[in-house]
């Protein structure tokens, strides 16, 4: 079986899908698109046809890539008011060996949640800490161990209803089927885990066009985020504003131009742009980059007092991801706002370097790690269109309940 996902990350600024195949333990790339969003407002829906048009441009480009239509994906869903809740299960081991299977794992995480979801909120995931037998040892993976009785510890993953059922209505309205949900910053330390995270509490900082969510992380399991209301648009206001030019102008400036740290900045390399009024202006690279900085700064302090408002306890790491964090010289402004405990993120997907992909890869990363953990085997794509795949694009193959949500295949992989 050709281990083959697709993920979908629905943000405010841009949709943005990666499809990804698991070859000899080892994630590539195969495809990514990123298209301009309509109708989303702070990652939530606020107009259903605008952005059905914008889902459906971002798949037909990766479509475009492949050659094969994409049919199951993985979906983000807004993490407003995302609950994070400690839990236990236990179960009986049923079998006559005795031997925990992956159906054992899945009944004991289930045991857990019968009576932990509110009646407004929707489960997103179970995320298990650790797992023991007979009461004794704690292990992180029982499968193939015996005893008489398993249980666990673990985070229950809750969102409001409205936040996940409109994600998920308007994907399917197209007619994709969402096979798993989860939440971005999920996705966001699964992109980036490493020995040392596993250990460690640490936070993963996500600027995103209008908000920027902070996460904590204690051994990669979320257990508190908070989101502040600046991102990356607030940038591209602040040089429109400054300079009186469009947000389009503003944003090329961003990109192309300006750096997020005035220390290396030139003051003898301008940018021609033309006003509002249609006046051409030449833009100084150490003011523009002046004004970029001093946004950042602002919304890296926002981020500071969120991880003291999250935790008391001293933080051993701070990742940055997101779009911004892409920008020239971003490190700079992390090192002087947050020390040199905080890292820029860096995806190790082969033909993926770009951090705003973060999350989109990261919750492929997580899709697999349940699979693994439930003993499960699965693939987005059929065999017929791993064929049609092989056969259009064939340097991309091997690169080296009642509930609504009941019928999700994320939820405990017993399907």
């Amino acid at each position: 079986m050709k281990n083959i996902y697709t993920s979908v990350d629905m943000g405010s600024d841009t949709i943005k899908v990666v499809v990804c195949e698991l070859h000899k333990n080892r994630l590539n790339l195969l495809a990514a698109s990123s298209v301009r969003s309509r109708g989303i407002k702070k990652g939530v829906i606020t107009d259903v046809t605008k952005a059905s048009e914008s889902l459906k441009e971002a798949l037909s480009e990766v479509e475009l890539m492949l050659g094969v239509k994409i049919k199951r994906v993985i979906a983000s869903v807004p993490s407003y008011f995302a609950e994070y809740t400690y839990a236990e299960g236990k179960i009986d081991i049923k079998s006559e060996d005795k031997i925990v299977s992956g159906d054992d794992i899945i009944r004991c995480l289930h045991n857990a949640v019968k009576t932990k979801i509110g009646v407004n909120n929707e489960l997103v995931t179970v995320i298990p800490i650790d797992f023991s037998l007979n009461d004794e040892q704690l292990i992180k993976d029982p499968k193939g161990l015996q005893g008489e009785n398993l249980s666990s510890r673990m985070i229950l993953v809750t969102t409001p209803k409205k936040n996940i059922y409109s994600v998920v209505s308007l994907i399917e309205s197209i007619g994709v089927i969402v096979e798993d949900i989860s939440l971005n910053n999920i996705g966001d330390i699964y992109a980036f885990k490493n020995s040392k995270t596993e250990t460690q509490l640490g936070v993963v900082i996500n600027i995103g066009s209008e908000t920027t969510s902070v996460s904590l992380y204690n051994k990669d399991i979320v257990v508190k985020s908070a989101i502040i209301g600046l991102g990356g648009n607030d940038v591209d206001n602040d040089i429109s504003y400054m300079y009186k030019i469009n947000r389009d102008q503003a944003l090329k400036i961003k990109e192309r131009f300006a750096l997020a740290h005035k220390l290396y900045a030139s003051v003898n390399d301008f940018y021609e742009v033309s006003t509002k009024n249609n006046e051409i202006i030449s833009i100084n690279q150490f003011e523009v980059s002046e004004v970029v900085m001093s946004r950042l700064e602002e919304i890296l302090t926002f981020a500071i007092k969120e991880i003291n408002n999250l935790t008391n306890k001293k933080i051993q790491y701070i990742i940055i991801t997101g779009g911004m964090s892409n920008m020239a010289h971003f490190k700079y402004i992390v090192d002087e706002v947050l020390g040199k405990r905080a890292i820029i993120g860096n995806i190790k997907v082969i033909g993926a370097r770009d951090n705003s992909y973060s999350s989109a890869i990261g919750n492929i990363v997580y899709f697999i790690d349940k699979l693994k953990l439930r003993n499960k085997q699965y693939s987005m794509f059929s065999k017929e269109d791993v064929e049609e795949l092989s056969t259009t694009k064939k340097n991309l193959i091997n690169i080296s309940n009642d509930s609504m949500l009941g019928k999700v295949f994320g939820y405990f992989w017993s399907e």
